[in-house]
């Protein structure tokens, strides 16, 4: 138990109107009855002890892995860092190294097609070369880390750069986690931090950019199977590009992109004749500047879309994409798919909840309402999370889609039973102004909790047997409905490109889901 699941037994098993001298005489009793071994007192320091060294570990590493990557583009070159590694000691590591690169290969099978490590898998190939070395696996990673960070230089400038650029891809994945599980703000966060780094470190130029989604082509099949759908686009570019559709017969190098999974860079789109124009008033003679198509992979690695920039609009003639600037907006694509994703799970984790709480009403009548809220991180350091309220349903079947203000804990007094829910993450029961509430936490697969149900039930303390035992299945079936929805994001699948309809039929599998998992258990219970 930690210290919020603690206090939160305590308080269920004293219940609410215990007096001051009893509750004294328990703590009393506490202590004095608590024993713990001194076999239990030294194998919890050592499971402290192991989990402190292993987030160490992970910030030196995570450290390594950015001075590493001075262009926050998000990955690092496989070959390039495994050419410094085998000239470590000399060079008489490189058995070791051979056997970790295979072990590496096996874990992550899109390394040997994409060459690309990520930080995750940065740090797994640093662990896995530590275990071939004999001695300490500690100070094996200790001395890694140190002939890694000596074998790499940067300068002030250089170093200043990456600081800011990392700044900005973290506004794209904050914008992602406060946005209430809207793309708006992840679409505005990524198109600042492109405008900013064009004129912060692109020599000011004047920029478009552009996101478009792969669709299966249901509108006109015979111009190929799939399409690609313009579904955001900078300011000025939005009457010509917002919403148009790019076909496979029509002039791009987009598909190009796509079908490659590498950015293709247009120096002088004068000069290609392969370049489709969506903005018809500009004169073929302004039609001058560069192009840069980077395809957008989620985290198996298969595409999804693009993220297109051009500098159409900057009056400059010969502007160009630089190659650190390149790598930047890969950074960039990386942050948006990674935010892009993140909503894709919040959203169909709310339309599970919403199918569960469509079963649980009929059968529980005597609950009023739940109001089902998302946990998002606190903006200031004053606090550690807010919780916003994004859905209001009643046993009347009304449903009410929320896009207010998060709740924070210094503002919501009569609401702390809330927070108390997120800090402990187990059911709390309470009453507010002589209304009963049940707030139930919807947990994530480390069991920190995502979301909460606040369940009303009126002046009832208690529900009737039959209609709890039918609320308590619905809460099981959705947490494990949820957590399923969480593991199918981390599955490893070959790399090919995956359809926008891919994500609207999970929306509508999120909600399937939940009458799975009721029909399992049932036939298990049968």
């Amino acid at each position: 138990l930690n210290l919020p699941q603690f206090v939160q037994l305590m308080e269920t098993f004293v219940g609410e109107d215990i007096s001051l001298p009893t509750v004294k005489r328990l703590t009393a009793f506490i202590k004095e009855e608590y024993k713990q071994t001194e076999e239990e007192k030294m194998e919890q320091l050592e499971k402290v002890h192991h989990i402190s060294r292993l987030a160490q570990r992970k910030l030196l590493l995570e450290a390594l892995f950015e001075k590493w990557d001075n262009n926050a583009s998000g990955f690092l070159d496989l070959e390039e860092v495994d050419a410094v590694l085998s000239t470590f000691k000399e060079g008489m590591e490189k058995e070791a190294l051979r056997k970790a690169k295979k072990h590496l290969c096996s874990r992550y099978p899109q390394l040997s097609r994409v060459g690309k490590l990520s930080p995750k898998a940065f740090q797994t190939f640093l662990e896995l070369v530590a275990s071939e070395f004999t001695g300490d696996e500690d100070e094996a990673i200790d001395n890694l880390v140190e002939f890694l960070t000596t074998s790499v230089e940067q300068s002030r400038m250089k170093c200043l750069q990456s600081i800011t650029r990392r700044k900005w891809l973290h506004d794209i994945q904050q914008a992602a986690e406060t946005s209430g599980a809207s793309m708006e703000p992840v679409y505005k966060a990524v198109f600042k931090a492109l405008s900013q780094d064009a004129e912060a470190h692109g020599d000011n130029k004047k920029i478009s950019a552009y996101i478009a989604l792969l669709e299966e082509n249901q509108l006109s099949p015979e111009r190929g199977q799939i399409l690609l759908r313009y579904v955001a686009c900078t300011a000025d570019d939005a009457p010509y590009v917002l919403n148009q559709i790019l076909y496979r017969d029509m002039k791009g190098v987009s598909f190009a992109a796509v079908e490659e999974g590498k950015p293709i860079h247009v120096p002088s789109v004068q000069l290609h004749g392969n370049i489709h124009f969506w903005n018809y008033d500009r004169p073929v003679e302004e039609r001058r500047g560069s192009l840069l198509v980077l395809p957008l992979h989620d985290a198996r690695w298969r595409v999804f879309g693009i993220l297109g920039l051009d500098t159409l609009r900057d009056p400059c003639e010969k502007t160009i994409f630089l190659t650190h600037e390149i790598s930047f907006y890969q950074g960039v694509s990386q942050a948006f798919s990674k935010a892009y994703h993140h909503v894709c799970r919040l959203e169909n984790v709310l339309q599970m909840t919403v199918t569960a709480l469509d079963w649980l009403y009929p059968r529980a009548p005597s609950i009023h309402t739940v109001i089902t809220y998302l946990v998002e991180p606190g903006k200031d350091k004053t606090c550690d999370y807010a919780l916003r309220k994004v859905i209001t349903t009643d046993n009347t079947g009304q449903k009410e889609i929320h896009s207010s203000p998060v709740l924070l804990r210094k503002e919501n007094l009569l609401r702390v039973y809330l927070f108390k829910c997120i800090d402990s993450s187990e059911v709390i029961r309470t009453s507010v102004c002589g209304e009963y509430h049940i707030a139930v936490p919807l947990r994530d697969l480390s069991g920190h909790a995502l979301g909460i149900f606040d369940i009303s039930i009126g002046h009832h303390q208690k529900l009737p047997p039959h209609e709890h035992k039918d609320l308590q299945k619905m809460l099981k079936m959705a947490q494990a409905a949820c957590s399923k929805i969480l593991k199918m994001s981390l599955e490893e699948t070959e790399p090919t490109y995956v359809l926008e309809a891919e994500h609207v039929a999970n929306l509508r599998h999120a909600g399937i889901l939940f009458h799975q998992l009721m029909l399992q258990d049932l036939r298990q219970c049968v």
